[in-house]
């Protein structure tokens, strides 16, 4: 059957290059169509036409209530189902590079481990216990660590894309911003849809990626109902390892949802939702190039801007995720307000091989296992008082990681028979945290509002570790019980977040906001230990970092519903900057140390905007800019054995200056037989480094994607062609510099994990 599909892919997919040009031949076609055909006269039709759906505003619960993106005074960037489905999201990575100072990467390290970055605040890490600076949120749930979390979504209600800390309302470890991603529920009415996808590398490398996914929803009685979802990825693998001709990356992906609902009464309901998800398939297409001192891999160095790699490791990662979500919601006649309560519950399994040294020779084989499981509870109040607005809350989390990693290293000089340098090391780590929070709006006037919130949190974190470098020639297994641990500590870190602000409506239309927010980054330990020096680089503590956000805004919607314009500045003040700095090591390869490294200072400003160009033909835009920079700093950054000027004149990582996006959606109609949608959208990011001595860096991205699709007149059906990257930009997850080298054999080039390139396919979708 392989050998069947592989034929097919290369005899029936065009080649990249006529790919390109005929799908843009396609679009050109329509968008030219469009501008002078009428596309819906009927206002039903016109209601579900692709472009309507994107002209709508977005209900957001970006303030733990419900109300429209457009009167939230923040930053925000929102999706419904439907504009997402029209834009063809099928991950967050999908959406990257289409908002402003936003990049949303997988490391690639491990699969689906999040290193996101919002307005210069990111990290560049694979380890459990480090926190992100962009808390994802599913169903009001936190997720307590970033592995597992850009994985395939579907069946989803709404994404939004906070911008800047959010600490009141969301707690720690959202000092970027946070993602809030909800999914559907069941319905009143009988509802199923259906979808199949197939897609590949048309270029003839690799093989096919298969997608099929379905949902059926609908009530069960009068006060109950039910939905159940069901999602299948099969991919055959984007790339080619040079080192063996064979197809590379290939990985197969189940998830089974079931979500119930019971209105118990007229004031109280409940939403229960499980989730199970399996995923397996190869390791990381690890990549080798010239390092940043000029020093290529030596047995296998390729050109940073290509697909080129070649291992003998092929690796392979296997993950089990288990999501439970229980949510109450009661109206109550005190403030004419809701009590909400919001259990979860998630049990995370992975385990895995990769190859680290990125060549066709065994020098640094890494394996790992990753067990986390999670608990956390948030009982919170919202009504009105007269002109306030009030909200208050708890929230309790707690988290318990088991994390081990084996370096099998310099299996060359025992001809592949076994490592000659093997290392066994990491931890077990717990999380409890605690939290009360409150937050005000309050109409002063019919202009002028007042905003205000205040949080406190109390955090305890406890760590075994067991040191790699403790553990050379000395196999063991943190997961199985069977390591001595030589660093153990507990620690406990308070803090107070808040935000004031005040929002002016200039008009019914046109809103202007400005606000003061603070949130905290979690302080913590190290998992991946591996340097000598235990005492000054060592698994820690370290500090918790904090950032001060001061922001002004503008939120706007055009005359007629014709779409919207948003624009902010913002200055961040970051404290006790947490950053794990990334150093080469000639004993165990690479060393992690996680420090409170600087104080630094981010200036920026976006815009984005929704414009209807005529009723059917849709503008979207985006443009964001930032300037980051150091003002102090309390660590050899640069690694020359001094803390001076030249390291306060580094480069901030993952934050890169530009970004911006721009979009053209036309919809035309084709008679009886029903409309055809075009679109096309350009993306750019700009280069960033990704270590803290500038020597490792990320290329720009430049993101062409587009699509046609055919919608029948009833809405039924939806038949689309689309193609992904269609640049062949080349993205790395990172760019770790490897040792010169590793004991006494020449390694030299980097560890720079590949993500897919141009992508082209086709879609059948069903929705009644």
């Amino acid at each position: 059957m392989s050998e069947i599909n592989n034929n097919f892919h290369r005899n029936n997919l065009l080649s990249s290059s006529s790919q390109t040009t005929l799908l843009g031949v396609a679009i050109a076609s329509v968008l030219l169509l469009g501008l002078t055909t009428p596309v819906i006269a009927d206002e039903e039709e016109e209601a579900n036409s692709a472009s309507s759906l994107l002209m709508e505003e977005v209900t957001v619960t970006a303030r733990k209530r419900e109300e429209s993106a457009q009167d939230v005074p923040i930053s925000v960037s929102a999706y419904s189902s439907q504009q997402l489905e029209v834009l063809k999201v099928r991950d967050l990575e999908d959406l990257s590079v289409a908002m402003p100072n936003v990049a949303m990467d997988d490391i690639r390290t491990t699969p689906g481990t999040a290193n996101f970055s919002i307005r210069g605040l990111g990290i560049n890490s694979s380890i459990p216990s480090i926190d992100p600076t962009v808390g994802v949120f599913i169903d009001g749930v936190y997720i307590g660590q970033n592995a597992g979390v850009v994985v395939d979504m579907f069946d989803i209600k709404s994404i939004e894309v906070l911008r800047g800390p959010q600490g009141t309302l969301f707690g720690r470890n959202v000092t970027g911003g946070a993602i809030l991603i909800n999914t559907k529920r069941p319905g009143d009415e009988l509802e199923f849809s259906a979808k199949v996808a197939l897609d590949g590398n048309p270029n003839g490398d690799g093989g096919l990626n298969s997608y099929a996914m379905a949902s059926l929803s609908g009530p069960l009685g009068d006060s109950f109902g039910a939905r159940v979802s069901v999602y299948r990825n099969k991919d055959d693998g984007w790339f080619v390892n040079q080192a063996d001709g064979k197809d590379f990356g290939k990985a197969e992906t189940t998830i089974f949802r079931t979500a119930f609902t019971w209105q118990a009464s007229d004031a109280l309901k409940f939403f229960l939702r499980y989730e199970r998800m399996e995923s397996n398939g190869d390791g990381p297409a690890s990549q080798s190039h010239t390092n940043g001192i000029g020093v290529p891999g030596f047995f296998g160095n390729f050109d940073r801007d290509s697909f080129g790699f070649s291992i003998d490791e092929g690796g392979f990662f296997d993950t089990t995720n288990d999501f439970v979500t229980l949510e109450m919601n009661w109206d109550v006649a005190f403030g004419d307000g809701t009590i909400t309560n919001i259990f979860g519950w998630r049990q995370y399994s992975l385990i895995g091989v990769s190859d680290i040294d990125a060549s066709p020779q065994w020098l640094f084989h890494a394996g790992f296992w990753n067990k986390a499981e999670q608990y956390s509870n948030e009982l919170r109040y919202n009504g009105v008082f007269g002109n306030a607005n009030v909200t208050t809350g708890v929230f309790w989390f707690t988290n318990e990681i088991n994390y081990h990693e084996r370096r099998n290293l310099l299996g060359i000089a025992t001809g592949g028979v076994a490592p000659a340098l093997p290392q066994d090391g990491g931890g077990d780590y717990w999380v409890d945290s605690l939290a009360a929070f409150a937050a005000v709006d309050y109409a002063i006037s019919d202009a002028w509002t007042f905003n205000a919130g205040i949080r406190f949190t109390t955090e305890e974190k406890e760590a075994h570790i067991a040191s790699l470098i403790r553990n050379i020639n000395k196999p063991c297994n943190v997961t199985k019980g069977t390591c001595d641990f030589d660093f153990k500590d507990k620690n406990t870190w308070d803090a107070w977040s808040g935000k004031v602000g005040f929002g002016y409506a200039i008009s019914g239309d046109k809103r202007l906001y400005a606000h003061w927010s603070r949130s905290q980054r979690s302080g913590g330990y190290n998992l991946r230990n591996t340097a000598i020096d235990t005492v000054n680089l060592g698994p820690g503590p370290f500090d918790e970092e904090t950032v001060d956000n001061f922001e002004l805004g503008f939120k706007s919607e055009l005359a007629d519903g014709r779409g919207r314009f948003n624009a902010a500045v913002f200055y961040n003040q970051i404290d006790d900057m947490q950053r794990e700095v990334n150093l080469s090591d000639p004993i165990s390869g690479v060393v992690q140390v996680i420090k409170n490294t600087a104080d630094a200072e981010i200036l920026g400003a976006e815009f984005d905007g929704t414009f209807a160009l005529t009723d059917s033909t849709i503008l979207m835009a985006s443009l964001g800019w930032i300037d980051p920079s150091y003002k102090s700093v309390r660590f050899d950054l640069n690694g020359d054995g001094m803390i001076d000027a030249k390291d306060k004149n580094l480069e901030l990582p993952r934050a890169a200056e530009w970004t911006y996006s721009i979009g053209l959606t036309q919809e035309a109609s084709v008679g009886d037989l029903g409309y055809v949608l075009a679109r096309i959208n350009y993306a750019f990011r700009d280069s960033s480094f990704y270590t803290d001595n500038n020597r490792g860096f990320l290329l720009s991205q430049d993101i062409l994607d587009a699509g046609l699709d055919f919608r029948t007149p009833d809405g039924h059906w939806v038949l689309s062609l689309y193609g992904r990257n269609l640049l062949n930009s080349v993205n790395h997850g990172g760019d770790t510099q490897l040792p010169t080298f590793l004991g006494p054999v020449p390694l030299g080039g980097t560890f720079s994990p590949l993500a897919k390139g141009r992508v082209v396919g086709f879609e059948i979708a069903f929705d009644y």
